[in-house]
């Protein structure tokens, strides 16, 4: 009975009542904390703090309530209040409180979740699902502590010789440099950083070099614990570097109990080159190719193939470096200016020779993908030596992200989605593999998702071109809104035209994405502007006065293209006459043509663009040649031919160059916007998705 009497006491104390309602509302609170703090970069330990002052006060709440009574009157010990009256009232307030904190909780819940979902469908990271495997591990880039701060290269190529070790080790997830270069020496806070990029051990480090002596100084820590499993220091001659490389490899692989083949212990404890100066030189080359595939500026590149050539002539044996070279050409050859067949042939020579001084090196293999891929567009030999390279470096997140472009290429649109989206687990915070992702959404005409996804990219890199430009044409080309385009543009860095570095076969690859934003409004005298800076080589003065010739013909303003256009004329002519399949230079010169009114040479150039490069042999350049055909068509009274192209390629993937909504608002279709082919376009349901 005294039980009995005891639990009816609690009840009419209310002590039931307001534990049910403190529960909810903690809970409530622990909620806000763990999905609210995190958003406003709150460090963890306030929510830390949140959960335990919430625990300690769920006794004292219950004490209160056995002691106190909440009357009209105020608060007044049990003791004191009239039984039979407080019998009387029956509040419900506390149900109030219990329902409304326990909609709130879930509803926190629900968000919580839906955002994390989100995020592991943009990065395609565990991190974003709360995962992190064990067996995985980011090494951020290593601090310079040498009295000369130039020397910055040689503890980066430090860091990189490490992980590059690590990659090769098919029991770990090894997380990308092109990732941990964003990030300090020692960040902050480790925890977020393991998040992000879905490891749960880091690597930290600094090295100290002072004439033929460096000093290595490495730690490995549990992220998630923010606990170090251990650290050590390693004083050494400038010539034992290479096995300080390899004992650190050794040591993580040991700690995070990785099963090492034979084949990867040998890697491990083989070095690149024997030759120190050799190597120092190899470094300088490393540094300055990331800053020429930053920019794309000619110099970067020529400086960064000077490094290496340097390299190879101290060791003729030294394959890594030989494959390096043969990439920074082939980026060269790509992004900035063709090469001819003899230029082709030596870079051939180059990875042949890497190969045949190191068959069983992924880089040499990544080097011979993108030759067939950059120089040939051989895409089955290209995913061939890709594929070996990721046999041999199981985390080579390069070869990875090729096979995505190049299943691209192919048309084989669900397959470069899922690569795509595997490389990103493997580089979460590369910028690039982002937009382009979101770039293939576009031209999947899937806007939702190619906006959310170059957002992501954005956030990686505010200065991402291809992010840039994705989520562009994700607003235009998806719903024509051109007053938000213009908004979204503001905020990119004005300094960036925007063009595309893959030689897109439309008008707006001569303007650049930033200037056809504004031709878009029609505002032409604003688009001109972004071409009034001065031209610093031959290439960007191309660029310069075909784009200015170009806005003036879309105005209709022949008078005003005039000069621009006859004097870059004769400069792509004769640029042709070297190169002669130069797509950048075919592509300036049909619109200088048209600016001229040469209405048949522009014509003629155009249909041997498709020629040179049609849809079955590169289904991204090659279904936008055909839109860039059908421009011309439009200016120059071909309407019906113009109309016939623009409706096969709205019942395909080519989002990119052709959508409804872009037809709508394009000045460079107003000469047969008001035929009725035309008008029919307008209704016609688009292709969307692979």
């Amino acid at each position: 009975m005294k039980i009995d009497n005891f639990f009816a006491e609690l009840k009419r104390r209310n002590v039931y009542k307001v534990a049910v309602a403190y529960a909810v509302v903690g809970w409530l609170l622990v909620q806000v904390a763990t999905q609210v703090f995190p958003f406003f970069g709150i460090p963890n330990w306030a929510v830390r703090l949140v959960v335990l002052a919430i625990v300690i006060g769920f006794p004292i709440a219950l004490t209160i309530a056995w002691a106190f009574e909440l009357t009209p009157q105020g608060l007044k010990r049990t003791e004191d209040v009239d039984v039979a009256a407080q019998g009387s009232r029956k509040s419900h307030a506390w149900i109030y409180v219990v329902i409304i904190g326990a909609a709130l909780s879930i509803g926190l819940i629900f968000i919580g979740r839906y955002t994390a979902f989100r995020s592991a469908e943009d990065a395609r990271t565990p991190a974003a699902a709360g995962f992190l495997p064990q067996k995985s591990i980011a090494v951020l880039p290593f601090e310079n502590l040498s009295d000369d701060k130039s020397a910055a290269y040689f503890a980066d190529g430090i860091q990189d010789e490490i992980l590059t070790k690590l990659a090769t080790i098919a029991d770990l997830k090894v997380i990308s440099r092109t990732s941990t270069a964003r990030y300090k020496s020692k960040p902050e806070d480790l925890k977020t950083v393991s998040q992000q990029l879905g490891v749960a051990t880091v690597l930290e480090g600094s090295v100290q070099k002072a004439g033929d002596k460096v000093r290595v100084n490495v730690q490995l820590i549990d992220a998630k614990a923010d606990s170090h499993l251990w650290a050590k220091s390693y004083d050494r001659d400038i010539k034992d570097v290479f096995a300080v490389e390899s004992e650190v490899a050794q040591e993580i692989a040991d700690s995070l109990q990785a099963k090492l083949s034979p084949a990867e212990a040998n890697t491990l404890a083989t070095a690149p080159t024997n030759d120190t100066v050799a190597y120092d030189l190899f470094l300088k080359g490393e540094s300055q190719l990331r800053a020429a595939n930053a920019s794309l500026r000619p110099e970067s590149f020529d400086q960064a193939i000077a490094w290496y050539q340097q390299a190879i002539g101290r060791d003729r044996n030294f394959a890594l470096a030989m494959a390096r070279l043969a990439e920074s050409r082939l980026s060269q050859h790509w992004f900035v200016e063709t090469f001819t067949e003899p230029e082709l042939a030596e870079v051939k020579q180059t990875v042949e020779n890497a190969l045949a001084l190191a068959p069983s090196l992924a880089q040499a293999h990544v080097a011979h993908g993108l030759f067939y891929y950059y120089g040939y567009r051989q895409y089955e030999q290209a995913l061939a030596e890709f594929g070996r390279a990721l046999q041999l470096q199981p985390n080579n997140a390069q070869a990875l992200e090729y096979s995505g472009y190049v299943y691209r290429r192919q048309g084989q649109w669900q397959r470069c989605l899922d690569t795509l989206k595997k490389s990103i687990e493997q580089d979460p915070r590369n910028a690039d593999v982002a937009g382009n992702l979101a770039q293939t959404y576009c031209i999947l005409r899937m806007w939702q998702d190619a906006e959310r996804v170059g957002k992501y990219a954005l956030n990686i890199d505010p200065a991402d071109v291809i992010g840039m430009r994705a989520l562009l044409l994700a607003i235009l080309n998806g719903s024509g809104d051109i007053k938000r385009a213009r908004g979204v543009l503001a905020t990119f860095p004005s300094a960036n035209d925007l063009i595309s570095s893959s030689a897109s076969g439309i008008v707006a690859s001569v303007t650049g994405d930033r200037a056809y934003t504004l031709v878009f409004a029609r505002d032409f005298k604003a688009a001109l502007k972004v071409w009034e800076t001065s031209a610093d080589t031959p290439a960007d003065q191309r660029r310069r006065l075909s784009a200015k010739a170009t806005i003036h013909a879309l105005a209709d303003d022949f008078t005003g293209a005039q000069a621009d256009a006859e004097k870059v004329r004769q400069l792509l002519e004769e640029r042709l006459r070297e190169r002669p399949n130069e797509r950048v230079s075919m592509r300036e010169l049909i619109w200088v043509y048209l600016a001229l009114k040469r209405d048949a040479d522009a014509l003629k150039l155009a249909r041997q663009a498709v020629e040179l490069l049609p849809p079955e042999r590169d289904a991204l350049l090659g279904y936008s040649n055909l839109a860039g055909l059908a421009e011309v068509e439009a200016r120059t009274g071909a309407a019906s031919d113009a109309i016939a192209i623009l409706r096969r390629l709205l019942t395909i993937p080519a989002g990119e160059t052709v959508s409804v909504a872009r037809l709508k608002i394009d000045p460079v279709w107003d000469h047969i916007r008001n035929d009725p082919g035309f008008q029919q376009l307008l209704t016609l349901k688009e292709h969307v998705g692979p």
